[in-house]
């Protein structure tokens, strides 16, 4: 017993010195002072916050590459940012939660609360860093909101689970706290917010919904894939490497954006600078800056466009390649649509392009130039996915076997409805999704790289997404998750049940325990008493 005894004194010393910086261990229990309180309070505040943004931030990882390259036209310096985020996230949460495990800790052993003033120095510069994390994404990435929701239909039923679980494990904390406190007031207060906060919890399914609470039997087919630039995370993206690889996991179309030489060529690139993707720096120093629009094809040809994948590693898998697949991506070159044109018809896939720049004053001679290299290939108009939407009347006139692609939602007094749409996957509900379906519309998402995100449109009924991740996506047999909802509702209600009965338990047994050691506490005050009178005489 001694030795059970020192055991948690020595670990209640341990507890008070990392959390109050203290070593002298409160033998009778000192009570915990208003102000303390206050600041356990903000403690546990400042926890769910940086969870919240913890769930946020995992959330943007699938569209961080675009953050990536937006940061790179904006300074030139490429760095993957959100190791960076990710890194720093990660240490805040990890120091919220462990002051927050140290003082539960303390609680349960009748220890006074005293925060130390260097952890509330740090715990207030965690807030303003959060709230500045906060306020960035929504002046600079507010469509991430959008995903936050869509990404609570694949995680809802999950994080109900575990809130539920978490609540019930504070029972024990929340009725010491409330046995021990010495005003009613208090006492009836800390058991409204934490009854509250169970009743919202149990009650939180009827809110929570998603595609994925279906039968097996009413799962819609899995959506085609395709191509973002080829395969980006195998290859360096829209070159003739990246597109065999997008074909061989099996891609249907092969997305790409178009530009056109100063001598008239259409050729393959995305950014209207060749910075990023290519060492136009050290070939050409003094136009480095200019638009890749102004460089003839002879020029274009004389960069390296493979490299920069090995050197800025844009995505994981880069880091993987074999050493064959090195000196393959390092011979690389920048391919003209015609290269892209053939290598679509030799396998059969189609292609669907943005041409840029939108803001070029010979728009339409660009879009005469781009139609006539199509026809030039031979590949199968058909196989040709057309979106951009400047002059389309005129294209649809010189070749209408082209797939026409709306880059906008149908309108409600639109007399002919398009065929075939492509939107960001935040435009669209699963309750638009399905109704598209219904109406026979072919619905493409992009940019669609995380699982998650993936198993939430197929079973919504997406036709098909655009992805980086195409080996990824390609290996998926189905959802992440598939509940039929009558399941998920009997999870629900035994999950609901047992926590109110471990509740109750936890708040009876400490009652039975307090009233024990009051009980032996005045049994010794009277021992006591009798000791001192019989001293005394």
């Amino acid at each position: 017993m001694a030795k059970d005894g020192g055991c948690c004194n020595l670990c209640a010393t341990c507890l008070l010195c990392l959390y109050s910086c203290r070593w002298t261990r409160s033998k009778k229990g000192l009570a915990t002072s208003k102000c303390d309180c206050a600041w356990f309070f903000f403690l546990f505040c400042v926890c769910l916050f940086t969870l919240a943004w913890l769930y946020l931030a995992l959330v943007t990882l699938n569209d961080f590459h675009n953050l990536n390259e937006f940061i790179f036209r904006k300074t030139e310096w490429w760095l993957d940012w959100s190791v960076v985020m990710l890194s720093g996230t990660a240490t805040l949460v990890t120091f919220s939660s462990l002051l927050l495990v140290l003082a539960l800790c303390l609680q349960l052993c009748h220890q006074p609360l005293k925060l130390h003033w260097l952890h509330k120095g740090l715990l207030i510069l965690t807030t303003l860093v959060v709230v500045a994390a906060f306020v960035g994404m929504e002046i600079q990435w507010a469509e991430q909101w959008e995903s936050a929701r869509i990404s609570l239909q694949a995680t809802g039923p999950f994080l109900h689970l575990g809130a539920v679980v978490g609540m019930t494990l504070l029972a024990w904390p929340v009725a010491d706290c409330f046995y021990r406190a010495s005003h009613s007031a208090l006492r009836v207060l800390l058991l409204l917010l934490y009854l509250g906060t169970v009743l919202a919890l149990y009650l939180a399914p009827l809110g929570i919904d998603s595609p994925c609470l279906l039968e097996h039997s009413q799962l819609p087919p899995k959506p085609a894939l395709y191509g973002h630039r080829g395969a980006p995370m195998l290859a360096p993206e829209n070159t003739l490497m990246s597109f065999r690889k997008a074909v061989n996991c099996g891609v249907s179309v092969l997305e790409t954006d178009v530009l056109v030489s100063a001598d008239g060529l259409p050729f393959i690139m995305h950014d209207e600078k060749l910075l990023r993707t290519t060492n136009v720096q050290e070939v050409f120093s003094a136009q480095a800056h200019s638009n890749a629009s102004s460089f003839n094809w002879t020029q274009l040809q004389q960069l390296d466009a493979g490299s920069w994948f090995l050197q800025k590693r844009p995505f994981p898998p880069a880091q993987r390649l074999s050493n064959e697949e090195q000196a393959l991506a390092r011979a690389q070159r920048i391919p003209s649509l015609m290269q892209l044109l053939g290598e679509a018809k030799r396998h059969n896939v189609s292609v669907m392009f943005d041409l840029r720049p939108v803001e070029d004053p010979q728009y339409e001679h660009l879009v005469n130039v781009t139609v006539e290299t199509i026809l030039q290939s031979g590949i199968a108009p058909e196989l040709i996915l057309w979106l951009p939407d400047e002059f389309r009347d005129q294209v649809k006139q010189q070749v209408p076997s082209f797939r026409q692609v709306y880059g906008r939602k149908r309108l409600s007094n639109e007399t002919k409805v398009p065929l075939h749409v492509n939107l960001p996957y935040q435009n669209l509900s699963d309750t638009e999704i399905r109704e598209y379906r219904r109406d026979n519309i072919s619905v493409n998402l992009y940019v669609v790289n995380a699982r998650w995100l993936f198993s939430i449109l197929w079973c919504a009924g997406t036709s098909s997404v655009t992805t980086n991740a195409c080996q990824v996506l390609q290996r998926m047999e189905r959802p992440l998750w598939l509940l039929p909802r009558a399941t998920y509702q009997m999870i629900w209600i035994v999950t609901d049940c047992v926590s109110f009965l471990l509740i109750a338990w936890a708040f009876l047994l400490l009652k039975r325990w307090s009233r024990r050691k009051e009980s032996a506490g005045s049994d010794s005050d009277v021992l006591l008493t009798k000791i001192h009178s019989l001293l005394s005489e």
